[in-house]
């Protein structure tokens, strides 16, 4: 298969997704790699239909590559994972609302474009956690003790643009992320960036039955299949506080052959969708009656 990687600078060098990359080359595959943020793109020509069997995105949330990959989907290629599934998650308002609405257990989340809406908040919201909408990698996540503090904090949110705040959700200081690959679920524990153990490292752990149930219904929610889940255990249960279109898969067993598995059964998927496609249809065309009668 022909497959094409669009991979941000910052991932250039990173194991995911360069270690998948490798993988399916070593099995035979040919595979681009484009680099959205740096090079000159002639959108008429960039997006061929043909031209590769899937097109797969790693890059950050607002990067250009994801013009790329609505592009290719636009002319009805195979995306990994669904270019609208990931503009759905990447946009963290948006994701909130979506996951609210279908049932997920999402925090109260609110929107501002200005920091100084969020003063609107109520004062028993507080402490809220507050970080941009488009946020990737814990950038710019902040824990926001008081409407004071929050205050204090207007000239550096200013420059974040779109911003969500929610309620801080007491926890060990542990997050629990869940990874999906190929349909199975993987838990990993690591410290939280708003936390004192936030440099210690993941480990695997066991998957409840509850978090499994939580964490398979957000691929189902957001039309995802290659994804990750950040879950905290609050004192009312399961939260879901993010979603990754397509995570670092960390402490995922013999992970690169598990993603480009994954990667491939899914261009195969979608490969098989194009070719039930009916063809076009031909309508049968009629002479025009000769107006008047032979001469």
């Amino acid at each position: 298969m022909r497959l094409c990687f669009l991979v941000e600078e910052r991932y250039r060098h990173d194991g995911m997704p360069q270690e998948v990359i490798r993988q399916l080359t070593a099995w035979g595959h040919q595979v681009d790699v484009v680099r959205p943020g740096r090079s000159l793109m002639r959108m008429s020509d960039a997006i061929r239909a043909g031209s590769h069997d899937a097109w797969v995105l790693k890059t950050v949330s607002g990067g250009p590559g994801l013009t790329l990959l609505e592009a290719a989907a636009a002319v009805g290629l195979t995306t990994v994972n669904d270019a609208r599934s990931i503009r759905g998650v990447r946009d963290k308002a948006l994701a909130a609302a979506i996951g609210r609405s279908r049932g997920l257990p999402v925090p109260t989340t609110y929107a501002a474009a200005r920091p100084e809406a969020l003063a609107e908040i109520p004062e028993s919201e507080f402490p809220l956690v507050v970080k941009p909408a488009d946020g990737s990698s814990g950038r710019a996540v902040r824990l926001v003790p008081s409407p004071d503090a929050l205050a204090a904090l207007g000239p550096e949110l200013a420059q974040e643009g779109m911003l969500i705040a929610q309620p801080y959700v007491p926890n060990s200081g542990i997050d629990l992320k869940v990874y999906c690959v190929g349909g199975e679920l993987y838990a990993t524990e690591r410290g939280s960036p708003l936390g004192q153990d936030r440099g210690v490292r993941g480990r695997r752990v066991a998957l409840s039955p509850e978090v499994a149930a939580i964490a398979a219904e957000v691929g189902t929610v957001y039309g995802l299949d290659l994804y990750g889940v950040d879950i905290l255990l609050g004192p009312d249960g399961p939260v879901v506080v993010d979603v990754n279109d397509f995570p670092s898969f960390k402490e995922v067993p013999d992970a690169a052959a598990r993603v480009g598995r994954a990667v491939l059964e899914l261009a195969r998927r979608g490969a098989a969708a194009l070719d039930a496609l009916p063809g076009p249809v031909r309508v049968p065309v009629q002479a025009p009656a000769t107006v008047g009668g032979a001469g």
